[in-house]
């Protein structure tokens, strides 16, 4: 078993986007959160990922650095887990991590999001692939 090393956790802590990809769907940019036990995001229960999740518990997601800087990515794959507490407050967590929330309609789209059922998705890593040039 791979697992994210302190440089990959220094890389996906930045506010950029991941590509998750479940079986039978096509990648989908997401939020997310790295630590050194896996790869959380948040999603409403009802959503097709989560459909596709419960007949096939694996998941991958690539992180990679925007044009002009260094080409650089990661990509986590492993099975999934889905968990049903922790799920707004990784919300709350990644909402101040990737909007203003000082603005208004970010502060708005915010408490939309957590007035909906969320799930937490933690993807287990299993492989760990990295690249740097």
């Amino acid at each position: 078993m791979d697992a994210l090393t302190p440089e990959d956790l220094d890389f996906l802590r930045r506010p950029l986007h991941g590509f998750l990809t479940v079986a039978g769907g096509e990648p989908r940019p997401v939020w997310f959160e790295a630590t050194a036990g896996g790869v959380e995001l948040f999603t409403e229960p009802d959503a097709l990922k989560v459909r596709r999740l419960r007949r096939d518990p694996r998941a991958s997601i690539v992180v990679a650095a925007p044009v002009g800087e260094r080409e650089r990515w990661v990509s986590v794959a492993g099975r999934v887990s889905m968990e049903e507490n922790g799920a707004h407050d990784l919300a709350a967590r990644l909402a101040a991590r990737y909007w203003d929330l000082d603005d208004p309609v970010r502060a708005a789209d915010l408490k939309e999001i957590l007035a909906a059922d969320q799930l937490r998705v933690v993807i287990h890593p299993e492989t760990v692939r990295r690249y740097t040039y």
